[in-house]
């Protein structure tokens, strides 16, 4: 017996450890799987001998989620975790389980619900407006979050159609749609920032932040799954609940599904694709669709009898670093990728993976020769966790960053303050070449033909050395290239000609300036009408824009005192390339002088038509409120930028306000 108490105690102080890891630090270092291993083999010990269970063990309690920086929330009820099913022969088991608790007569029907990989949420209504939110906790008691959640626009301040209970709780999930988690480090790379590794992670440092602008800034969805107290008690039925919770206007997910047969829902659960869903799932859950049998059910530990969750094989494997390459980008970044010993994973053998940065591997400290584990979602590139630290042996190798580029051999630097790692040399020819395949693509200046493999033959024929060469391109310039059928090339020389005429923010924004993406190039254009007037700017002026800071305004400078840069913006002019921005025609100046700022949806003005119509009449638009804000002009789902305002005392005006004010040049009272 006291070898295996002490197996015992070890399991719990390794899952202890584990969930620090994972729920503190944001730095696992075991797959999902493995816990769910290590937490499964507690619990049978314990099953097996119930006196070695301790008040502290992972199977007694809630994970917690809390932090000391927030003040806490008491919740109406507990907010209790699942049990899992690792495979389709345990949710067979839970089925029995649940069936001898009850008569023989029961009918049982279910609700299939995706297992959101985010963060739980605990929203209350009264007289349906929304006030307060919290996070799970430790399942009693949640961190504060209400400020930061008013700016998640799928979460209502106030609740749509009728019946809805004088006070109402419900429970959900914060997470990051896969899109908007990819733009979110799209916005980190533009602005030479680190990127985030784990989505849900991210979500929850995003949705803790003690600057509610934090939060409005990064894309969080919430979806709603549970009614967890409410004025007059609860509905019926699980499918009931999701219906209620859609009319009054929750997200709620649209793969959820009720099953009369369980054999029928067992197929499904076999058949799911969790790569085709928007957003990271790592299971689903079934539930006993009748709300009375759930309660009659009731509790074991701290999982409902009446529900568990079928956990999907993991995505994540534990595979040899191999070493370190470092790739160029168009930019000059130098991005780490992982050389792995092959692993088998999703469904492909890995051999690489991405590191993201090289702070971020002496953050992890990730070393050449660890065990290192890697997760791959879908058709997401692989990228690697963090190390195994137990399966080290004493010879791993420190991983530095180059002192030269692996291209051109040119000096690396990294600038103060900055993560990014780059290649000084612009004439790098692999620089050159990213730069090229980013100028020529969908979003861009979009010259449909030509990928990566057409740019790769231009620049190994000598037929282009820079971005302005493709439109001096010829018909038997193509036709003597490999795969170039006449009809092909007509086309791609049509799509180039087309291409002179883009937007000039789309040209500003194809150049590969650091830090300048599509929304800068946007605001570039607003103060200079004509990439020649951008050009010869400086950095005093930049930086009296607003959303344009030291380091951007000093990228933009530095870019353009680049000699073989000026020489591209010439050939660029010569050929015939559009450098003319669209000079807004002024139709009056009621709002001269005047400095707004516009948040949330208004009736019928998109925010572009508004920033266009305040520009139009004198007036001026920014992105953040400050003293300076003479206006914020708020529409539903205001978020933190209301909020602000009104410490302010700011005037807030309505869309009917805005247009009052500009026909009139008076704020309606």
């Amino acid at each position: 017996m006291s070898d295996i108490a002490a197996h015992a105690a070890e399991l719990r102080a390794q899952i202890h450890d584990h969930n620090y890891r994972y729920h503190v630090l944001n730095l696992p270092i075991i797959t999902d799987g493995e816990y769910d291993r290590l937490l499964r083999e507690l619990l049978d010990l314990e099953a097996a001998h119930p006196e070695l269970i301790t008040p502290d063990s992972p199977t007694q309690r809630v994970g917690s989620d809390t932090s000391e920086d927030l003040p806490k929330v008491q919740h109406a009820a507990p907010i209790l975790s699942l049990g899992n099913a690792l495979n389709i022969e345990e949710v067979f088991a839970w089925r029995e389980r649940v069936s001898k608790l009850l008569t023989a007569d029961t009918q049982l029907d279910y609700v299939v619900e995706p297992k959101f990989d985010g963060l739980t949420i605990v929203l209350t209504y009264e007289d349906g407006v929304l006030v307060r939110a919290a996070t799970r906790g430790n399942g009693d008691m949640g961190d504060d979050v209400t400020t930061n959640v008013r700016t998640i626009r799928t979460i209502p301040l106030r609740l749509q159609g009728e019946g809805y209970p004088t006070r109402l709780v419900v429970r959900g999930e914060v997470l990051f749609l896969k899109a908007d988690f990819q733009l979110v480090n799209q916005r980190q790379v533009e602005m030479g920032l680190p990127t985030y590794v784990n989505a849900r992670n991210t979500a929850s440092g995003t949705l803790k932040q003690k600057d509610s602008r934090v939060t409005a800034s990064r894309p969080l969805t919430a979806f709603v799954y549970a009614i967890i107290d409410a004025e007059g008690g609860l509905p019926p039925s699980q499918w009931e609940t999701l219906q209620r919770l859609k009319a009054w206007g929750f997200l709620v997910g649209d793969h959820a599904r009720h099953f009369t047969d369980f054999e029928a829902m067992v197929e499904y659960l076999k058949g799911f694709n969790r790569d085709s869903m928007p957003y990271e799932i790592d299971g689903l859950v079934v539930k006993v669709n009748s709300t009375a049998i759930q309660s009659e059910l009731g509790v074991v530990g701290k999982d409902p009898r009446g529900a568990i969750a079928y956990k999907f094989p993991s995505q994540e494997a534990i595979t040899t670093l191999l070493g370190v390459e470092a790739n160029v980008g168009r930019t000059g970044v130098l991005t780490p990728t992982a050389l792995l010993e092959p692993v088998f994973l999703g469904g492909v053998t890995v051999k690489q993976a991405s590191l993201h940065n090289y702070d971020l591997i002496t953050e992890k400290d990730i070393r050449i020769g660890d065990r290192v584990i890697v997760k791959r979602s879908g058709d997401v590139i692989p990228y690697v966790v963090g190390p195994v630290l137990g399966s080290r042996t004493g010879d791993e190798e420190m991983i530095t960053p180059p002192a030269t580029c692996p291209v051109c051999q040119s000096e690396v630097r990294q600038d103060e303050g900055e993560v990014a790692y780059y290649c000084t040399n612009s004439a790098c020819p692999e620089r050159v070449a990213r730069n090229i395949e980013f100028f020529v693509s969908r979003g861009a200046l979009d010259i449909v033909g030509l990928g990566e493999r057409g740019v790769r033959q231009l620049l190994g024929e000598g037929l282009i050395q820079d971005e302005a060469d493709l439109f001096s391109l010829k018909l038997d310039d193509l036709l003597n290239l490999e795969g170039f059928a006449e009809k092909k090339a007509e086309n791609l020389l049509a799509s180039i000609e087309t291409a002179k005429q883009r937007p000039l923010a789309r040209l500003i924004g194809a150049l590969g300036i650091r830090g300048v993406g599509w929304t800068t190039a946007e605001l570039l254009v607003n103060h200079y009408h004509h990439l020649d007037v951008l050009a010869q700017t400086s950095l005093e002026e930049l930086t009296q824009i607003d959303g344009i800071g030291p380091i951007m305004a000093q990228a933009i400078v530095d870019w353009f005192a680049v000699p073989r840069n000026r020489h591209l913006l010439d050939k660029l002019r010569a050929v015939g390339v559009n450098m003319q921005g669209e000079k807004v025609e002024p139709m009056g100046d009621s709002l001269a002088g005047l400095t707004f700022v516009l948040t949330g949806t208004l009736p019928t003005l998109s925010r572009d038509d508004a920033s266009a119509l305040i520009v139009q009449h004198g007036g001026k638009v920014t992105g953040s409120v400050s003293k300076k804000t003479h206006y914020v002009v708020a529409g539903e789902a205001a978020g933190s930028k209301l909020t602000k305002a009104q410490s302010l005392n700011i005037p807030i005006l309505d869309e009917a306000g805005l247009l009052h004010l500009i026909e009139s040049g008076q704020e309606t009272v």
